[in-house]
């Protein structure tokens, strides 16, 4: 697989931040996921996609003023680059691609 290549986490993460108005934390990223997909995808799994994308530059992050709510913790906060929307338009294209007239072989296949 190329390096650039979306997994199924990392590319739910993406369309997650996109719909989050391209800037968010790790929580409501979950949350959209969760709402939109039905999927429940793990802290842990958020987080390392999360790494992976930024060291491919599909998006950056930066840490966020402490709050009292989170112990004077700070939160990091992702945002999607332009290299990581044009990714996902991209993997976008190949989903509808290989979809295209294929939906009735999935019916014949689940008969």
């Amino acid at each position: 697989m190329p390096r650039d290549s979306l997994g199924d986490v990392e590319h739910l993460v993406l369309v997650a931040l996109l719909r989050l108005d391209g800037e968010s934390y790790a929580v409501p990223i979950m949350r959209e996921i969760a709402l939109r997909a039905g999927r429940d995808v793990a802290r842990p799994a958020v987080y390392i996609a999360l790494k992976r994308l930024e060291a491919k530059r599909f998006l950056t992050s930066r840490v966020g003023a402490a709050t009292p709510e989170r112990g004077g913790r700070s939160k990091r906060f992702f945002k999607l680059t332009k290299a990581g929307a044009r990714q996902l338009r991209e993997a976008r294209a190949a989903f509808v691609n290989m979809w295209a007239d294929a939906e009735h072989l999935i019916d014949d296949a689940v008969r």
